[in-house]
């Protein structure tokens, strides 16, 4: 069994506060929470919100009802927490009602789930996002140079773990397609009334051979034949539901800076070839420098998550000056160069240093990426 960092979910848990566990379906959610209980000495009640009895419960607002449901128990854990009805109003009632208590959610759609925790919830809740396993937990079980002979796999399948521990390419392919075809994009569809899975398989077809470029809203709209109001409120929920991550411009000091464009990654490098039915091998692709950066940049998020730190940007001139990856930390700037190759020198743009001169600039390749990102 793979460890995973939050495995040992008691240091995360406080009294009288919700732990929310977001994140993409089948990434182990269900799995963390399950083990966390077996192992926990807390006398704990354990339902899911799939449940019509603990939803009519839960989102009753009847305090009795909900105390009778929780009396006597140290730990309330609820999966699938998305499922329920106003379901941050009742566990605000048990938080602020049970002294010394201390309660699981978890759930698989952030833009639903959010909204119904989000302002009961105030000051009641700590939150941890559970991605597809990070190269960081993976060197729990792998050495760097086991984790390098990998690399092809982990930028063709990604790492859900179930892609992790399938024995063969084909079943890798066959669980991928299932995840895009059947899991990923169930949230949207059931709870935001979108009326055609086609529209969002053809958006995420778009931005699959767009990584690492600005992206056009007007162009999306354009070739989907949509509006533009629309593509924006469906790249919003493809993000929320943890299928794309957007990352912004930097903008600060010059004009000719971009800001107002973003750019789009996927959460899982096996998610994107799934989308475009695309397994061939890295010798047979012409988009392995595209493959590569949407690995380096999720794993470096998934890395400085885990370091509470979530300041990433995109930096771009008018005139084509171009940085992959920005982080701002304790007021200074850090820029990534991302390259597949690893025998051209790669300068830094003349304006990075003149405009922001305490930056610094790096390029990470092939040679140096796990000191980037573990």
């Amino acid at each position: 069994m793979l460890k995973r960092i939050y495995d040992n979910l008691e240091k995360t848990l406080k009294q009288n506060k919700v732990l929310i566990i977001y994140g993409p379906r089948r990434v182990g959610k269900t799995t963390l929470l399950n083990n966390f209980l077996s192992q926990t000495k807390l006398n704990y009640k354990f339902d899911s919100g799939d449940s019509i009895r603990i939803q009519n419960i839960l989102s009753s607002n009847n305090f009795s009802e909900i105390l009778d449901y929780v009396s006597g128990y140290e730990l309330i854990a609820i999966d699938e927490a998305q499922q329920i009805p106003n379901i941050g109003a009742g566990l605000k009632i048990i938080v602020d009602q049970c002294s010394k208590i201390f309660v699981i959610a978890t759930g698989s759609s952030s833009f639903d789930l959010s909204q119904k925790v989000g302002e009961p919830l105030t000051g009641r809740k700590n939150t941890i996002i559970l991605y597809p396993i990070s190269q960081k937990e993976l060197n729990l079980k792998y050495n760097k140079y086991e984790l390098k002979e990998q690399l092809e796999d982990f930028l063709i399948f990604g790492s859900y773990p179930e892609i992790l521990t399938a024995k063969t390419k084909k079943a890798k392919q066959t669980i991928l397609n299932e995840l895009v075809d059947s899991y990923l994009l169930k949230d949207i569809l059931s709870l935001e009334k979108v009326k055609s899975p086609q529209v969002l398989l053809n958006l995420l077809k778009l931005l699959a051979f767009q990584i690492g470029s600005q992206v056009s809203v007007n162009e999306l709209a354009a070739q989907l034949k949509l509006d533009i109001k629309t593509v924006d409120r469906y790249l919003d929920l493809l993000e929320k539901s943890f299928i794309i991550l957007k990352i912004s411009g930097f903008n600060r000091n010059l004009r000719k800076e971009i800001a107002k464009k973003s750019k789009y990654y996927f959460l899982d490098n096996g998610i994107r070839n799934a989308v475009i039915s695309q397994f061939n091998k890295l010798e047979n692709r012409n988009d392995v420098g595209a493959l590569f950066e949407n690995f380096i940049i999720l794993e470096r998020i998934k890395k400085q998550f885990f370091n509470n730190f979530n300041k990433f940007y995109f930096w771009r001139t008018y005139d084509q000056q171009e940085i992959d990856f920005i982080e701002e930390r304790n007021g200074k700037l850090f820029g990534y160069e991302i390259k597949w190759g690893i025998n051209k020198r790669i300068k830094p743009p003349k304006d990075w240093f003149k405009t922001y001169d305490n930056a610094e600039f790096k390029v990470i390749n092939r040679n140096n990426y796990l000191d980037f990102i573990l």
